[in-house]
């Protein structure tokens, strides 16, 4: 039986030198190329077909790791299974790479044999995902699919952006016992009781910046 065929894509040179090694010192795996961004992922992924993608999230300017997931999983058959490896634990972050179609999300403190374990795993068609993960990744799309109205996401943005009721009020030609209003609800669909838990959990699901 032939190895699974990994691609590493990492801007750090020392990063995917460190993976290249690891994984290639495991039997079942082969290291088959290394990318530096995303075009020069995209063209190796063309050229060497692997099974899976170990992919940083953040790769300086230009595409991230979400874009090329997207990019990989609307190309052509077959389409490897994409693994984000990051130092990033945004939820948002988690989110937009599982909704491009990553088959996983890793974190960069993982060990070496959960790692070969991931690769093995998304290669055989299976979603990898840390518990605490999962979890958090579940709470944001539900946060996202909470229903708030757009007048809703609007106050807090403004909000979020440290406006007072009177403030957003103005900004918005409303008055503030509107505010107010458009509050009480946001903060009841968000499970809150506060503008800085709700601010947070709209944060935290990507509704603001």
């Amino acid at each position: 039986m032939r190895p699974i065929r990994v691609l590493i894509v990492d801007d750090h040179p020392v990063v995917r030198a460190g993976l290249h090694t690891l994984l290639n010192a495991r039997p079942e795996l082969e290291v088959v190329g290394q990318s530096s961004d995303g075009p020069s992922a995209l063209t190796a992924a063309a050229e060497h077909h692997p099974d899976v993608v170990l992919c940083d999230l953040r790769l300086g300017p230009g595409m991230d790791g979400v874009a090329i997931t997207r990019a990989l999983a609307s190309g052509s058959e077959p389409t490897p299974a994409i693994l984000i490896l990051t130092t990033y634990d945004h939820d948002a972050d988690i989110v937009r790479a599982v909704e491009a179609g990553a088959a996983g999300y890793l974190l960069k403190d993982v060990a070496v044999d959960e790692l070969a374990a991931a690769v093995v795993a998304a290669a055989a068609g299976e979603t990898v995902l840390s518990p605490s993960v999962t979890e958090r990744m579940i709470a944001t799309l539900r946060t996202r699919k909470a229903g708030l109205s757009d007048r809703e996401l609007d106050v807090l943005r403004l909000v979020a952006d440290g406006l007072s009721n009177k403030q957003v009020a103005k900004e918005l030609f409303v008055s503030e016992a509107t505010v107010k209003t458009h509050l009480n609800h946001a903060f009841s669909k968000l499970g809150v009781d506060s503008r800085t838990a709700a601010v947070a959990a709209a944060r935290s699901a990507g509704l603001v910046e």
